[in-house]
């Protein structure tokens, strides 16, 4: 029997873009470039070699968000990935982290899975807490930040790196697992895998193929949200230090000021 792997990515906006909020304190999408998130490409990479390993696997990758999102599907599919999933629907607009772990379950229940493989965090939200909650939806177990990760006889295995010390871990299939940037370069796209990407499938899915309600997503149905946001004051050129032969004394006088030393 085939190996289903889900990848879940995120498309985000640009981090060296001008990133900011919109009127109504949501992430300005409109106005600056998204891409796939870096952080969930390594994600799409494990995802790939675990497949390859396996003697049949297919890797389905699977995102949340508005029509643009599907750049972030063609880039993982140009990387490898068999097929996509998109679900698109405009009162998904302001989901936060709890609301996106309940579509993707929903849509993860529609396309069926033995594995789910996600990235540690997105690099807009950064709180890499959709992967437990995901599993915590599923009734699945989770083996999350992993810097290794394999299966074998229907069994995940990883590693999981602190600051002192390393875990082994294991969970039978169905699980979910999330990968940590230490787990190994994303591969390039390449010209082939490019041009291949625009002829895989990819399905789109909307609240009402999900059986959910626009009350249970969006900013209706957050349980977080932004009270207020003030811009960032621009960079100022900082206090110059002129070494006239006291330039280490005034130096040391500068960070003891400000209370570095």
């Amino acid at each position: 029997m085939s190996l289903r792997i889900v990848v879940c990515v995120k498309y985000v906006p640009d981090a060296t873009g001008d990133r900011h909020f919109a009127d109504d304190l949501t992430v300005d999408r409109e106005d600056v470039d998204g891409l796939l998130s870096e952080l969930d490409e390594y994600a799409v990479e494990q995802a790939l070699q675990i497949a390859e390993a396996a003697d049949d696997a297919e890797v389905t990758v699977l995102t949340v968000g508005p029509e643009d999102a599907r750049d972030a599907l063609r880039k993982a599919l140009s990387m490898g990935a068999d097929k996509a999933v998109h679900v698109e629907d405009d009162d998904l607009h302001g989901t936060d982290a709890l609301g996106t772990s309940l579509v993707l379950a929903k849509a993860l229940e529609e396309t069926g899975y033995d594995l789910v493989v996600s990235g540690m965090a997105s690099t807009d939200g950064t709180m890499g807490v959709v992967p437990a909650l995901l599993a915590e939806r599923l009734g699945v177990p989770q083996v999350t930040l992993l810097s290794q990760v394999s299966v074998e006889g229907g069994v995940v295995r990883g590693r999981r790196d602190g600051d002192s010390a390393s875990e082994e871990l294991e969970a039978s299939l169905p699980a979910v697992v999330s990968v940590t940037d230490q787990s190994g370069e994303a591969r390039y796209p390449s010209f082939k895998g490019i041009m291949a990407a625009k002829k895989k499938p990819v399905t789109s899915l909307d609240l009402d193929d999900l059986g959910l309600d626009a009350e249970q997503v969006g900013l209706a149905g957050a349980w977080t949200a932004v009270d207020s946001a003030t811009e960032r004051p621009a960079r100022t050129a900082g206090t110059i230090v002129k070494d006239e032969g006291e330039g280490g004394k005034q130096l040391a006088e500068f960070l003891a000021g400000q209370k570095f030393i």
